[in-house]
């Protein structure tokens, strides 16, 4: 049967996390720093407001473009924390995660023969997006050396007359690079000399440690956003989500901001395919937007609280780390034990029983590192390193 299907479906890679856990599956007694998902459940008033929802009948279908009360809530959150301004009736899009949000947002704009520029180390799902818009991806390379921050003129040596789009994440999984506001300016300025739209994914925005003081209490500072230059509206694409932030990764809800002809074009595709995002989880959505600030201050305290531990400990025993500035994984150079990434990360697993991910899952430019992520226990990072160190000592 393998000659019916699509050839370029065919050709689509697996995902090389997904690959590194179907081996994980199948061992035991493993610390995992592999899976890039909160360890907290969410917030018990966000699921009660799902719970309430379906006590009071909520399970009908949405308007395709999401509950009013949840685009409302997102333009509020949005103007609260980022000082981005969007109209809730026709500029907003309520999506199945963010994932889907990045699907729509290509599949809108790209036509076959069309590029669209995108970082390495990065997501593992978005130069296949592209592909099965049947456009081109460009990867840009991002070094070690620039804090794995993107930088215009390495942008400006892959951009060609067929560019049409620019798809980014920051904070970065899987390096947590963060770019300043100076340097989201700057990138905003280069889409404008090319006639480009910035699809900005920011899932992890909640996951900036240096724009918000570990000692600060109270309500939370603004954060920099693509969306946040007014000047630039439209040309920026906010995709956004409660995965993260919110610990929300079961209840699947995303969302899409941006000018009202693309969102309404994504809406289409959305309709189709789609039809609305799950009720219930829409619910929680206004409760996470309008309520959980001190959810996430908390969960974002915890996070720095690990990270300040693990890569401290990491480059004690001489592996190469980088304090990263957002999201909650550290890219770590192996390059010094001789082995490369996928060895170092099975060995680590079969030997050790520490599951990290190999950083050629996330591009050519990733070997050579792993992924760690600190979304799990303090108790369970301790472990992990104490078995880094028995593998460094064996080699």
């Amino acid at each position: 049967m393998k000659e019916r299907i699509a050839p370029h479906v065919a050709e689509l890679p697996k995902s090389g996390i997904r690959k590194f856990f179907d081996i994980v599956a199948q061992s035991k007694d493993i610390v995992s720093l592999g899976v890039g998902e909160p360890d907290f459940d969410t917030p018990w008033h966000i699921s009660r407001a799902a719970v309430t929802c379906l006590e009071d009948g909520g399970t009908h279908y949405t308007s395709n473009l999401g509950t009013p009360s949840l685009r409302q809530a997102i333009c509020r959150y949005l103007d609260r924390r980022f000082d981005a301004k969007f109209d809730w009736t026709c500029e907003v899009l309520v999506t199945v995660g963010v994932s889907e949000a990045i699907d729509l947002a290509i599949r809108a704009l790209c036509s076959p023969g069309d590029e669209v520029l995108y970082h390495e180390p990065c997501f593992v799902s978005y130069a296949p997006t592209v592909r099965l818009a049947h456009a081109t991806p460009v990867c840009v390379e991002t070094r070690a050396e620039d804090g794995f921050r993107l930088t215009v003129e390495a942008l400006e040596r892959k951009v060609t007359p067929r560019t049409k789009a620019l798809l980014l994440n920051f904070p970065c999984n899987p390096t947590g690079a963060v770019l300043s506001r100076g340097e989201i300016e700057a990138i905003l300025g280069f889409a404008e000399r090319h006639d480009l739209i910035v699809l900005a994914d920011e899932v992890y925005s909640e996951l900036n440690y240096d724009a918000i003081p570990e000692e600060f209490d109270g309500a939370a500072p603004k954060l920099s956003s693509f969306a946040s230059f007014g000047e630039h509206r439209d040309r920026v694409i906010l995709l956004n989500g409660f995965s993260k932030s919110w610990a929300m990764t079961g209840y699947r809800l995303g969302y899409a901001c941006g000018p009202a002809d693309i969102i309404g074009a994504m809406m289409k595709i959305h309709q189709y395919g789609i039809m609305s995002a799950p009720t219930l989880s829409q619910a929680a959505g206004v409760e996470a937007m309008d309520f959980g600030d001190r959810d996430v201050d908390a969960m974002r305290r915890e996070y720095r609280r690990r990270r300040d531990y693990l890569v401290p400990a990491l480059n004690a025993m001489g592996l190469v780390t980088g304090m990263p500035s957002g999201a909650f994984y550290i890219f770590c150079d192996i390059r010094g034990t001789g082995l490369d990434d996928e060895t170092f990360a099975l060995r680590l697993l079969k030997e050790h029983g520490v599951a990290v991910v190999p950083g050629s899952a996330f591009g050519r430019c990733g070997a050579g590192y792993v992924r760690l992520s600190y979304a799990t226990s303090l108790d369970k990072i301790k472990l992990a390193v104490e078995r880094i160190g028995g593998m460094l000592a064996a080699l």
